[in-house]
């Protein structure tokens, strides 16, 4: 696989030959997981003693895997996305490069995210201890 560079045109002209290549529902997948790379160092995360609870967002039916991890995103948006980045992008990879089933991925994707919430929830108490003492 050829590396595409980290910056410049060159880079972009690599990307943009790549994705051209691509089927039309690949195209779609490079897209999101572009934007969920994008959006991964800019969450809403708030400074706040009482950890924020995540939106209420059932899961769809039929959700592909770059759906799930939107939804899980905006349902959990207090998580700092860059610490998930490598656990996320292993299953999406176990998805896209593997053939691993849509749904079993996502059936982590849900644990992964209530796994970090659950983190972040102890990071919030620890802190609220640490403020009254």
């Amino acid at each position: 696989m050829s590396r595409i560079p980290g910056g410049g045109r060159d880079g972009a002209r690599q990307l943009l030959k790549h994705y051209r290549a691509l089927e039309p529902t690949d195209r779609d997948t490079l897209l999101a997981f572009g934007e969920f790379l994008a959006s991964r160092g800019t969450g809403h995360r708030q400074e706040v003693s009482a950890p924020l609870e995540p939106v209420a967002m059932p899961r769809p039916r039929a959700e592909s895997v770059v759906g799930a991890i939107k939804r899980l995103s905006r349902k959990y948006y207090m998580l700092d996305r860059s610490t998930m980045l490598n656990d996320t992008s292993s299953l999406m990879g176990a998805h896209v490069l593997q053939g691993r089933p849509a749904g079993e991925v996502i059936d982590e994707l849900e644990d992964l995210f209530a796994r970090y919430y659950a983190e972040y929830r102890a990071e919030k108490a620890a802190e609220k201890a640490l403020e009254e003492v």
